[in-house]
């Protein structure tokens, strides 16, 4: 498994708390679990590979991330999704930007660059070329807007 695959699947798992409200530590270890995660395999090619160690580690600290500072990533998407109320964002979409802003914020081997383009493409991959682009505004507005205020 890649890191871009790891990326994708915890998006899969920052989205799913949207609905189930599971603490991250319980999603991460029930959906990663290894007989659950083998019944996921026959639907999805996504989880064809079970994720290393370091992959593992790299998921439990977007997913917990995300869900602990997610008032605070929503604030960056309020203030840079400019015309748009929060609201109207679509719930993956919103988790894609929520990855990719705690990414840049507090993930120190992830480039800015990296996170953007990777938001990107899961955007147009699950919601169309339309939404990517819509990511890349608002994210390439957040990179500028955290340049300016160092």
């Amino acid at each position: 498994m890649t890191r871009s695959n790891a990326r994708e699947l915890a998006v899969h798992l920052i989205y799913s708390r949207e609905f189930t409200g599971e603490e991250p530590e319980v999603i991460v270890s029930a959906r990663l679990d290894k007989a659950y995660y083998s019944l996921l395999a026959e639907e999805n090619e996504l989880y064809a590979d079970r994720p290393s160690k370091s992959l593992t580690k790299y998921i439990d600290q977007v997913v917990s991330g995300v869900a602990n500072r997610a008032e605070e990533l929503n604030e960056h998407i309020k203030k840079y999704s400019i015309g748009w109320d929060i609201s109207r964002i679509s719930r993956l979409t919103r988790t894609i930007l929520q990855l990719a802003m705690f990414e840049v914020l507090y993930v120190e081997d992830v480039p800015t660059g990296v996170a953007i383009s990777e938001a990107v493409r899961l955007a147009k991959l699950y919601d169309g070329d339309d939404t990517g682009s819509f990511v890349n505004g608002i994210l390439g507005s957040f990179a500028r807007g955290l340049t300016t205020e160092v």
